[in-house]
């Protein structure tokens, strides 16, 4: 599948590992209605190219994302004021959808593992971003703000749902109360970070970790544990979670992936998993319907 081309972000494809860069280094790479799109439809790429085993989000330059561009000025958060094509193709009604949020609900239904591998500041949506995303591994002069009380905002792109099962309602609250800009130290410290790296051991450590993947794990397995897992953390009782269980052990257990893991492992030798997330992926959720924006 031939790499698609952006404006606002690169894309490329190695070895099955898909890097998505942030490309507006002059501006800190700062987040526009161009790049939401973009953003949306890099991940609607990752999902359909089966050679895909999993995404890495990082930032080119010496940031990740500085947060919204505010070039408009006082305007930058009135639609009304400031529109653009991007925004007004998401309005409902009278409410014009905020656009981190369409892109952390899209990295939410991502069928491949999400790995940011954060090089700089990261501040706004450049962290709300992230919490979508399964691992956030950080360069040692990385930077965190949720800056939104700051900005006379609030906090968006779902952070509210995100957020607090990562770290805990009282950090939370704390960061997003004070909006003041921390290290990646604290950010480690809390949770919200897997790992820390010096600056140029960054992406080195985080392809190595896509490897572990790409290489022993199964697709179709990793999708449905990706879904499993996101879909849970709402869940009002365990047994959502054994009645997905139940489903996905009986079609994986049937499966040529089941039989290769087990025959490769018995065999003492790397497995080669024969299914394709998009055509082998089965429906575990007979009960699970799209939520719509109203």
């Amino acid at each position: 599948m031939a790499n698609p081309t952006f404006e606002t972000i690169l894309y490329d494809v190695e070895d099955g590992i898909a890097t998505i860069t942030l490309n507006r280094p002059d501006k800190l790479n700062a987040f526009t209605p161009k790049m939401m799109s973009e953003l949306i439809a890099a991940f609607d790429q990752t999902d359909a190219d089966d050679d895909v085993r999993v995404v890495i989000v990082t930032g080119a330059g010496r940031a990740f994302c500085a947060g919204a561009d505010l070039s408009a000025g006082g305007a930058t958060f009135d639609y009304d004021r400031n529109t653009t094509p991007e925004r007004s193709a998401n309005r409902v009604g009278d409410v014009q959808r905020d656009g981190g949020g369409m892109v952390t609900l899209r990295i939410f239904d991502s069928l491949k593992p999400v790995i940011a591998a954060v090089n700089g500041p990261a501040v706004g949506i450049g962290v709300t971003m992230q919490l979508a995303m399964d691992i956030r591994m950080a360069s040692n002069t990385a930077r965190y703000g949720f800056v939104f009380a700051r900005r006379g905002i609030n906090p968006e792109a779902a952070s509210s749902w995100f957020l607090p099962r990562l770290v805990g309602i009282q950090t939370a609250l704390e960061w997003c109360y004070t909006g003041r800009v921390f290290p990646a130290q604290e950010a480690h410290e809390k949770g919200l970070v897997r790992s820390l790296h010096e600056p140029d051991d960054l992406l080195p450590a985080a392809r190595a970790l896509a490897r572990e993947i790409a290489d022993n794990t199964a697709p179709v397995s990793v999708a449905i544990t990706r879904q499993m897992i996101w879909r849970m953390a709402g869940a009002d009782h365990p047994m959502e979670a054994h009645k997905a269980d139940s489903r996905g052990i009986q079609a994986r257990g049937a499966s040529a992936d089941a039989r290769e893991g087990v025959t490769s492992f018995l065999e003492k030798r790397q497995p080669v998993y024969p299914n394709k997330v998009s055509t082998d992926l089965p429906n575990i959720w007979p009960n699970w319907k799209p939520r719509e924006f109203s």
